[in-house]
């Protein structure tokens, strides 16, 4: 189910990302580190009262800029409004409300997204806080003071984030269909494979990379199921991106993934698997969807008898993280394996919701344990009592130990690839949470 968005606006040097970091960093945010999965985020996963959600940070708002990056900086703060569930409009107590200030705010108040006014700053409290009521001239509602550096106010400011949430965020509206994101870096070929499933030229395909800003959804029927396809903007290596809309276009494609049932992960067959490559899949990854690894333009490709093995090697190593994906190599522009494509798409989608009687799950660790002997320290032997399956998408499994601090990573890797022989899973991550019995 897609999570709420929080998104943070505001002029340069408010305080944001001191903001954003305090928040996703040390309070409330839930980040793990997982091997291939970029660090330079501008999103974070996060929590406050039992409510999850995504903590957005944008660019600086500079409305004096020379004009090109005045629209550009602008259109950033309107695809913020559009996304976003509820705003943070950050301000700084020390300078007061400015000109950008007031110009940020008449953008805000032309859409109807819930808008908090955020103070940031107020170190003191007591002494300050009269420099607050400047900014009721904004017409923006009650200002919130906060002072993101000395983690003031948060608290109070959470309070009113989550209660501005709409009713039934993450409710799933088309619970009967599978829902299929689309992701990868620029002109890797995502529209191009929407439109040769459907046929027709539904999405706009052109040469120039980053042409798709938005996700857009699209519906296709196949064999009496119904799927939704998700296009994504693609996503570009930091050092690439130039415009803050891009930027934001990765926010874009994040929410995507999270709304999906499954990820085709398009690579081209063109370029080598680069490090952006590997960590658009770990997004997926870490989120626990199943997956596909799409390589596409492999009618480009000059080939002899060792041409897909060495690539399939490849990217056996580059995404080693996440060998359960099964990989395709395919051709948007001729149609070539494109048909197999929902046929994998089920699979692995009925993998990532398969569930498995506790009675068989224990058979099967009973024998997996029996073969090989649980790992010791310093004459104290692991032991799993049992196991039992606890949640889908991806399949949960929590194993009840004698000692967790003895499950080394390696004997679980090994009850994962038993547990994978005995019942497939193919496409789809698989979590294990150890727990002591007692």
């Amino acid at each position: 189910m897609p999570k709420p968005v929080v998104a943070i606006v505001g002029r340069p040097n408010v305080g944001k990302s001191t903001l954003f970091n305090r928040l996703a960093g040390e309070r409330i945010s839930i980040v793990e580190d997982t091997p291939g999965v970029t660090r330079d985020r501008i999103y974070a996963d996060a929590s406050w009262l039992n409510h999850d959600f995504t903590l957005v940070d944008t660019g600086g708002l500079e409305p004096d800029s020379d004009e090109i990056l005045f629209r550009q900086m602008f259109r950033q703060a309107e695809l913020a409004m559009e996304t976003a569930d509820v705003i943070l409009f950050v301000v700084d107590v020390k300078t007061g409300a400015t000109d950008a200030d007031v110009e940020i705010a008449n953008l805000l108040r032309k859409h109807r997204k819930p808008v908090l006014l955020i103070v940031n700053k107020v170190d003191v409290m007591t002494k300050e806080n009269l420099d607050v009521y400047e900014f009721y001239t904004l017409g923006l509602g009650e200002p919130i003071s906060v002072s993101a550096g000395q983690a003031l106010g948060l608290g109070d400011m959470l309070d009113e984030v989550v209660a501005r949430f709409p009713d039934g965020v993450g409710a799933d509206d088309d619970a009967d269909c599978i829902k299929v994101a689309i992701v990868g870096k620029p002109n890797s070929g995502k529209s191009s494979l929407i439109n040769r499933i459907l046929g027709e030229e539904r999405v706009i395909v052109s040469d120039i990379p980053g042409t798709t800003r938005d996700a857009i959804d699209t519906y296709v029927e196949r064999e009496g199921r119904r799927y939704m396809l998700i296009d994504t903007a693609g996503i570009r290596r930091k050092s690439k991106i130039r415009e803050n809309i891009e930027k934001y276009s990765i926010v874009r494609a994040v929410a995507a993934i999270e709304r999906a049932d499954v990820c085709i992960l398009i690579i081209d067959a063109q370029e080598n698997i680069s490090d952006q490559d590997t960590k658009i899949a770990g997004i997926a990854h870490e989120r626990g969807k199943a997956a596909i690894v799409a390589v596409n333009k492999w009618d480009t490709i000059e080939k002899d008898t060792h041409t897909m093995k060495k690539f399939q090697i490849d990217l056996e190593t580059e995404l080693a993280y996440m060998p359960y994906a099964p990989k395709m190599f395919i051709s948007a522009l001729t149609g070539q394996r494109v048909p197999k494509i929902f046929e994998m798409i089920k699979t692995v989608s009925e993998n990532s919701a398969l569930r498995v009687s506790t009675g068989v799950l224990n058979e099967v660790l009973a024998e997996a344990t029996a073969v090989v002997q649980p790992p010791s320290d310093r004459g104290k032997a692991l032991r799993i009592y049992y196991a039992t399956q606890v949640s889908v998408k991806p399949p949960t499994f929590i194993l009840f130990v004698n000692d967790s601090k003895l499950m080394h990573y390696s004997y679980r890797r090994y009850i994962e690839n038993q547990l994978r022989a005995a019942f497939g899973f193919v496409g789809t991550p698989i979590h294990f949470i150890v727990r002591n019995k007692e």
